[in-house]
């Protein structure tokens, strides 16, 4: 009976163990587009989820920021910048045209908040971070084209921004 549980057991593990895929961080990146950019110079990678659907639009900005569309649900820039938090929590906190409600996170390198147009109900959410992918940081920001964003859909691209990673260029073998 042992050998027949063990004999189970076995091919089951193993299945188990090959199911999805994952980086070399042991993230799992089932389920996730990977999408290739360069800003200035840096190679670098955000894998965002596959659930997200829309023309994807990648267009470079002349300040250098790399703006990602994809549909009206999905919008974000990307760009080498050390950020500031404490200047743009004042921006939030003071805009007259977007009435700030509350932060969903304020943390020291993301800030997360629901703002309000006071002649509307619906709310709008933002989100502004600051992440360090090898030796730059960057500032990552969703685009503020006239669409509400829901607190899913800014929740989606905060996940993407976490995601950001240098990509290594590829590397040959030597002929041996």
């Amino acid at each position: 009976m042992k050998k027949f549980i063990i004999a189970l057991a076995a091919p089951i593990m193993l299945f188990c163990a090959g199911c999805g895929h994952s980086s070399d961080e042991g993230e799992s990146t089932e389920n996730l587009n990977e999408i290739k950019i360069v800003i200035l110079g840096d190679s670098l990678s955000i894998m965002v989820p596959d659930t997200i659907t829309g023309q994807k639009e990648i267009k470079e900005q002349a300040w250098g920021a790399i703006e990602i569309k994809i549909g009206t649900k999905f919008q974000l820039s990307i760009e080498q910048n050390e950020g500031d938090i404490e200047l743009q929590k004042s921006d939030i906190e003071g805009n007259d045209v977007y009435k700030f409600q509350r932060y969903i996170k304020n943390e020291p390198a993301l800030l997360f908040w629901e703002s309000k147009i006071p002649a509307m109900e619906q709310s709008n959410f933002h989100f502004y971070t600051i992440r360090k992918a090898g030796n730059n940081t960057y500032l990552i920001k969703d685009i503020d084209s006239g669409d509400a964003y829901s607190e899913n859909d800014v929740q989606v691209m905060i996940d993407a921004a976490e995601r950001l990673k240098v990509k290594e260029p590829a590397t040959t073998k030597p002929n041996s």
